[in-house]
């Protein structure tokens, strides 16, 4: 490892002090360049890699867990009237969103008496809560709180080059009217007016969830259930939404509401989910069952020397193939004929369940709760399946042991790379063994 006389020839203790220098090696050289970096940027290695350089840093609403967060750079070009700006702008925006907020919480629990227009006839009780009340207020209410907003703006909170933003004469540094002076304590001042910041940046994430959950459900905090007008809702009353997901239809291909499209996709899964339930059986059966007998009394071939799985397809004669091939194709042109009138997966020659000449459950709770049953289980069926499938090519069984998948990859030689003789071989190459990098120094975990 590069020091003068300070290993022994042990074998096992070699290896494994030579692995532990590559990793602290290849460690150590992300690590440089990371300092490197952080050195030619901010002229330090210290902790203020996490603190982007900016003019604004040690400026209120600088706060955990982010610091100073500004990832769109707008304040990167150090230009302290434009930052002025935008701090007035943002305590007047988070100012107006708490209000805003207020505005949405307090009619829920308490209205004013009397009438909001006595000439028409509305009082404040009959007027409806959220962007409703746009609507049902007369104009002249609207005017008057416009005029009364800008009275405010332009005439009594008039921003003052010399006072800190959000300070006016007016009012108390917090833009309460007529508000109590200067704060006397710097550090409650400062938590004072970080909390505000902080409340403010709230209150305007907040106050755009409620408009946009009242727009679409007609309250603040009203049920997705009340979201009538969703796209999505064309096929939310149909069979399969189930519980955790409800209607999951994350790439929206049901979202343009087309009802032919649907019923097209819901045959194809009652379809598939029936015929992997039936492929997971045919797995699991014959680990405990065979029939006796032959399975080709021409070729000798007993049902008991068929294996298990996907072994099986090279044993089965092809006339076997045949005779399963015709035999699907019957069913799916013959006895299964989907009727346009009928449901989905519901068939004359067959129960609602797609079980030959079953029985027809009547209409209600338990035929729901069946036909959800059956898309669950098939949906199920279709991702247990293809888990065989993969185990089964890969070990030789179903579920069978990674020790079983003798050909993979990341197996190449690993029992050699236990055998330090071998290792110390496959590193030289030619007779004593052949070069193996798997088998090098350095390969190890993860």
């Amino acid at each position: 490892i590069g020091a003068f006389n300070t290993i022994k020839p042990i074998p096992a203790l070699r290896q494994r002090k030579l692995n532990a220098e590559l990793a602290n090696g290849r460690l150590a050289m992300i690590a440089i360049m990371g300092m490197l970096f952080q050195n030619g940027t901010f002229g330090t290695t210290g902790p203020e890699m996490w603190f982007p350089g900016s003019a604004f840093e040690n400026e209120l609403g600088v706060q955990a867990p982010t610091g100073f967060w500004d990832p769109a750079g707008f304040s990167s070009d150090g230009d302290a009237a434009l930052f002025k700006r935008r701090r007035e702008t943002e305590l007047k925006h988070g100012r107006v969103s708490m209000i805003a907020c207020i505005g949405y919480i307090v009619p829920e629990y308490f209205r004013w008496p009397g009438y909001l227009s006595p000439s028409e006839g509305i009082a404040f009780s009959s007027m409806p809560s959220g962007l409703k009340a746009v609507s049902a207020m007369p104009a002249v209410g609207l005017l008057q709180m416009i005029l009364f907003a800008g009275l405010v703006d332009f005439a009594y909170f008039r921003a003052d080059p010399t006072r800190a933003p959000g300070d006016f004469k007016n009012a108390g540094i917090l833009g309460v009217p007529n508000g109590s002076g200067p704060m006397r304590d710097e550090e409650g001042r400062k938590r004072k007016l970080n909390a505000e910041l902080a409340n403010g940046r709230l209150a305007m994430m907040a106050i755009i969830g409620m408009f946009f959950q009242d727009g679409l459900t007609g309250s603040a905090w009203g049920d997705w259930s009340l979201y009538v007008g969703s796209p999505l809702r064309a096929f939310e009353s149909e069979l399969g939404v189930q519980a955790p997901f409800g209607f999951w239809d994350p790439l929206g291909l049901s979202k343009d509401g087309d009802a032919d499209a649907f019923r097209r996709r819901r045959i194809t899964e009652i379809k598939h989910g029936r015929i992997s339930m039936l492929a997971c059986l045919g797995y699991i059966t014959p680990e405990y069952f065979k029939w006796p007998g032959y399975c080709s009394t021409s070729e000798k071939l007993a049902f008991t020397d068929i294996p298990n799985g996907l072994a099986a397809l090279e044993k089965v004669p092809g006339a076997g193939w045949t005779q399963m091939f015709l035999f699907g194709g019957l069913i799916e042109r013959g006895l299964y004929v989907q009727d346009p009138s009928r449901a989905p997966g519901d068939f004359e020659n067959g129960g609602v369940l797609g079980v030959p000449n079953g029985s027809n459950l009547p209409d209600g709770e338990a035929k729901t709760k069946k036909l959800n049953a059956e898309l669950a289980n098939g949906r199920l069926a279709m991702m247990a399946i293809m888990g065989m499938m993969f185990q089964d090519g890969l070990t030789g069984s179903a579920w069978g042991s990674w020790d079983l998948y003798t050909d993979s990859p990341l197996r190449a030689s690993e029992d050699d790379a236990r055998d330090i003789s071998k290792v110390a071989r496959s590193t030289r190459g030619g007779a004593g063994g052949t070069f193996d990098p798997a088998a090098q120094i350095g390969a190890t975990a993860p």
